[in-house]
């Protein structure tokens, strides 16, 4: 029977202390599971939080954790952080990464649509009319807002362009460095982690940040901001097999009671709340062995897109306050420039198909693909160049079509090629917008006008479009347009329409003072063939065609006498109209460049008083914009001549008002001829408007005047008007606060919200 040696019991006791004390003893006590064993390394995780543009941060501390010889293992990622993390997983270099996107004009990456220059005619001719940020749409019998207030196409054109030499990867994990994105499933309400599939579309569906880009279908699933439910996914990175975390959190904080006075306001708080509460949860989730990094980033916030420099500059700067603490993920020089080595050879990239063997359109209705492919440059056969492949999406996405174009390369049997990702509006083809003109002197004169246009697009399979405007206010009216392409790849279309409008007007006498009021009547029926310039109208249209008008001018007040006291005269004119528009403005309020171009000729015959004659009118005017750093000078020239001034027609030709002679009234300068030129000059000013484009600050001198047929037009009867003004480039339109002067007219304030 063998020998039991029994301890003394004074040794039984401290051994069991010492056990029970390492069972129960918090993790700190415990024994490291990240020790350096001899057949493993720890696995080291960077876990990068969402924020918006504050996730520029994330990239100084990718060049913090460079210079300190810290191998990353593994990159887990939500919205912005994904984005970040996604593209340094594919073996950019922190420096690299830092150019590429300090290179990005990520304000107007953010545009609501394509460069102005891009869209066809008829879409520029819109915007002196209505905002293109107020609108909606109108399917299965409801309205519907838009789901995201920007357009993501550019940021995943962006993405995409970074991301093609990974496509035939099977996984995440074959990337240099191995990665996940963290998004929202939209019905559900769950997490998912992606890690397979198209890295750019998993970049993209992490940062659908709600009210800003609409969701991302993807897989069958519609996916929202991560931040919402994993903002800082540690869980991830440890499901993955993380030894120790480096978390990296630059969410927004909290805002002030101040902000939360409007819908706005609330809405981001709330988000932010739900962002904040899960953050919480995964701060508590990290252990001593872990590292957190909070950049200090102060005021600056997730919209903040133009200081990314800074951003990166403070994320750097948080990390290597944090050295001591990175010192113990460091390897030595020779071990960390061998894993060097081993993420830039798998960083190689999947070279370009030298011919396309097909290219494709989806996401259509197919009797729309033979219109649609006309658009489109690249063809099979040719060399794939992401270049012009953005081209085609550009003028896809010009028409306002789609909420979402995209591209991807696929492989089927015969080959790779180009499949261009089309998602219509999830509104619907009848499209809604506001217009708005508020006009006031604060002198009891003033002028207010409201407009709703509807287009209805893709009236049939030629891309047919069907366009209607209302208007109320001091000019009161309906319009109709139905607009037919014909011949799609030489640019030839029809359009038939209907204008009927009335207005008030005033005239004026020697002293300014006003001596009569009239109310102008006119309906207007017309037909035009027409061709565009440019691809798609790009660079404008020309038009010839027919019209018919009704016009009737009718007195209400003239020198005491009113009502039915003062004739009322009626007209009827025919004749054929030559028009030719080209806008090649950047922006059509407060233009930095570009020019603008519109000339009419139209010749026919009046029926007046049962007396027929010929008559015709000519008119010209011009805009070119050019700027320097933040100053802009905007020149603009009008000139108009008509045949005759009928009886009655008093607005043939007028001027006055704001930038049309500034101090003098609206209509307070008529005649035949008329001539008008000038010159603005105005500063973007250093200011974040938030709810506009641009603030700006100007001056006008305007030289001009309008001459009766009989009379002579000489240099010395020009008219002198000027005015300086703020303004700004809003949602609702152009807004202008003025002070106005002419010698022989008045000086005064105006307020003015519209195109002056």
């Amino acid at each position: 029977m063998p020998t039991v040696h029994r301890l003394p019991f004074f040794l039984l006791w401290p051994l069991a202390w010492l056990s029970a004390w390492f069972a129960l003893a918090p993790a700190w006590a415990q024994p490291s599971s990240a020790t350096t064993t001899a057949d493993r390394p720890p696995r080291v995780a960077l876990v990068l939080s969402g924020g918006g543009a504050r996730g520029f941060a994330h990239v100084g501390v990718l060049k913090a954790l460079e210079a300190a010889r810290v191998p990353v293992d593994l990159v887990v990622g939500t919205s912005m952080g994904a984005i970040i993390g996604g593209l340094y997983a594919t073996g950019l270099s922190a420096d690299e990464l830092e150019r590429e996107l300090l290179a990005v004009e990520w304000n107007a990456l953010f545009n609501t649509r394509e460069p102005r220059q891009l869209l066809s005619q008829r879409r520029k001719e819109e915007d002196f009319e209505f905002s293109p940020v107020l609108q909606l749409g109108f399917k299965d019998g409801e309205f519907r807002l838009p789901t995201g207030a920007v357009s993501s196409r550019s940021l995943e054109m962006l993405l995409r362009r970074y991301t093609l030499g990974t496509r035939a990867l099977p996984h995440f994990d074959a990337l240099p460095t191995p990665f996940r994105a963290v998004a929202t499933d939209m019905e559900s309400g769950q997490a998912v982690v992606l890690g397979q599939g198209d890295l750019a579309a998993a970049m993209r569906a992490s940062m659908s940040v709600p009210g800003v880009f609409a969701p991302l279908e993807l897989d069958g699933r519609l996916l929202g901001d991560g931040g919402l439910v994993n903002n800082l996914p540690v869980d991830v990175a440890r499901a993955l097999g993380a030894d120790v975390v480096i978390a990296v959190n630059i969410g927004t904080p909290l805002a002030g009671r101040d902000t939360l006075g409007s819908v706005i306001g609330l809405t981001a708080q709330m988000i932010n709340i739900l962002t904040e509460q899960n953050v919480q949860r995964s701060l508590a989730s990290l252990t001593p062995h872990d590292l957190l990094v909070t950049p200090a980033l102060g005021r600056l916030t997730s919209g903040d897109f133009d200081k990314a420099s800074d951003l990166v500059a403070l994320g750097l700067d948080a990390a290597r306050q944090a050295a001591p603490a990175l010192a113990r993920f460091a390897v030595e020089p020779a071990q960390y420039q061998a894993w060097r080595a081993r993420r830039q050879q798998a960083a190689r990239a999947e070279a370009l198909p030298a011919q396309l063997a097909f290219v494709a359109i989806e996401g259509v209705p197919p009797e729309r693909l033979a219109r649609l492919r006309t658009q489109i440059e690249v063809q099979p056969g040719q060399t794939m160049a992401p270049a012009r492949a953005e081209q085609d999406l550009q003028r896809l996405a010009a028409s306002g079509d789609y909420m979402r174009a995209d591209y991807r390369l696929a492989t089927e049997a015969g080959g790779e090629g180009l499949i261009y990702q089309l998602a219509e509006k999830d509104w619907g083809q009848n499209h809604f917008r506001l217009g708005l003109d508020l006009r006031t002197d604060f002198r009891g004169s003033g002028e207010f006008n409201l407009r709703l246009s509807h287009n209805r697009h893709w009236v049939n399979d030629q891309g047919a479009e069907w366009r209607n405007r209302i208007q109320l206010g001091e000019k009161s009216g309906l319009y109709s347009e139905f607009f037919q392409p014909l011949d799609r790849s030489a640019g030839y279309f029809v359009s038939a329409y209907l204008d009927h409008w009335m207005r008030r007007f005033d005239t004026y006498g020697e002293d300014n003072q006003a001596t009569a009021v009239y109310r102008r009547r006119e309906t207007r029926i017309g037909l035009d063939l027409g061709t565009t310039l440019g691809r798609d109208g790009a660079f404008g249209d020309a038009r010839l065609g027919w019209f018919g008008a009704r016009r009737v001018t009718i007195p209400d007040i003239i020198a005491g006498y009113t009502g039915r006291d003062l004739e009322r005269v009626g007209w009827n004119e025919q004749g054929l109209r030559l028009a030719l528009v080209s806008d090649q403005l950047d922006h059509a309020n407060f233009p930095l460049s570009g020019y603008r171009l519109r000339a009419e000729a139209i010749t026919g015959r009046r029926d007046l008083l049962g007396l027929r004659q010929g008559f015709h009118r000519q008119e010209l005017s011009g805009t070119y914009a050019l700027s320097a750093g933040r100053d802009t000078l905007n020149l603009h020239l009008r000139l108009a001549r008509s045949s005759s001034l009928p009886l009655g027609a008093i607005d043939e030709y007028s001027l006055g008002g704001f930038h049309q002679l500034s101090g003098y009234r609206v209509g307070q300068i008529i005649g035949n001829d008329l001539a008008l030129l000038r010159l603005t000059h105005y500063r973007r000013l250093d200011v974040n408007p938030g709810i506009a484009r641009a603030l700006f600050a100007g001056a006008t001198l305007e030289l001009g005047n309008a001459w009766a047929r009989n009379d002579t037009p000489r240099l010395r009867d020009l008219r002198l008007g000027s005015s300086v003004f703020l303004g700004a480039d809003t949602g609702v339109g152009p807004v202008y606060l003025a002070l106005v002067h002419a010698p022989k007219g008045f000086t005064g304030v105006y307020f003015f919200l519209g195109r002056p």
